[in-house]
């Protein structure tokens, strides 16, 4: 990766991301671009100097003369910060999405501040013995421990996601613009280590799965999982304080590789001490642990949001 000179000609250089080129290469006629994205990842806007000596032909100078990246076709890290375009130019707000945990069900391990996936049935719960506790998901009481959403039995926590205006300037009782409403989200994550699930507990298909093996799932409005948000009141189960959109809920399958072996864990991951459910309530268990994140963007913005998952599976 480098950097292009910007300091003369504007440039364009665009290039397919790696799924681009795989489909082109099958040379059966299926390739054909239907769209396209823009970015300002290298732009820094603070460089605007509206009292340049010079006169306002020179305010943006040092913006446009800043060097761009070379166009790379590596779509997982690529483009971060996408550019939009809406009809309605009297917008004064955009819409974000935000991980709404105002229910204990919905809501992260407090103390690790993410999601956690035991994954598999002894780490779970030992699978729901009665003499051994080294199980981590459950507590002394056999309950379902906040944050866990159980990877091998597809109980647990649910993650959800609300989307809208987070502002106060403008009714929650006032409809969402449509251009800003999602309708659409893509999930993105790592397929070595897990599976989306819908609420319903069935696990999806990905739409495909890239070279950096991230799997890339579309889940929609009227799919097990998506809903439009119609609650009008500024209540404790919302975190959107303005117009509300959609809201998108899903859970974690552990992938075979975590299920059956430690061999991910020992190369990517490290080890910890975790509460057990051990009736005593102060039992610990030695764990292997996997942090990474979940990327959900809506297709109609391009608004994104990481959600932070540590993968646990008992030493």
């Amino acid at each position: 990766m480098g950097f292009l000179d910007n300091s003369g000609d504007i440039i364009l250089d665009v290039v397919l991301t790696d799924h681009g080129r795989k489909v082109l290469a099958k040379g059966d006629g299926s390739f054909q671009i239907t769209k396209f994205a823009l970015s300002d990842d290298e732009v820094d806007y603070s460089l605007y100097d509206k009292n340049h000596p010079s006169g306002s032909a020179y305010y943006d100078l040092e913006i446009l003369q800043t060097p761009v990246l070379e166009a790379f076709t590596n779509n997982a890290s690529s483009m971060k910060t996408r550019l939009m375009t809406f009809d309605n130019l009297e917008l004064l707000f955009l819409p974000v999405m935000r991980l709404n945990e105002r229910d204990s069900k919905n809501a992260r391990d407090q103390n690790l501040n993410s999601f956690v996936v035991p994954v598999n049935s002894e780490t779970e719960d030992n699978d729901a013995s009665t003499s051994v506790f080294t199980g981590v998901g459950r507590d002394s009481d056999k309950q379902i421990r906040q944050g866990f959403l159980f990877g091998e039995s597809l109980i647990g926590t649910i993650i959800r996601i609300d989307q809208g205006l987070d502002t106060t300037e403008i009714s929650p009782t006032r409809n969402l613009d449509p251009e800003l409403l999602e309708t659409s989200y893509t999930v993105q994550i790592d397929n070595r280590l897990g599976n989306i699930v819908d609420t319903n507990g069935t696990v999806l298909e990905p739409d495909y799965i890239d070279d950096d093996q991230i799997a890339y799932y579309t889940m929609d409005v009227g799919d097990v999982g998506v809903t439009r948000n119609t609650e009008t009141r500024n209540n404790d189960s919302q975190v959107i304080r303005g117009p509300r959109g959609s809201i998108l809920e899903f859970r974690i399958q552990a992938s075979l590789d975590l299920n059956t072996s430690n061999y991910l864990f020992t190369t990517l991951g490290g080890t910890a001490i975790m509460d057990n459910r051990d009736p005593s309530g102060s039992g610990t268990s030695n764990v292997y642990y996997i942090d990474t994140n979940i990327r959900v963007a809506g297709v109609q913005t391009g608004a994104f949001l990481d959600v932070p998952v540590r993968y646990v599976r008992l030493q």
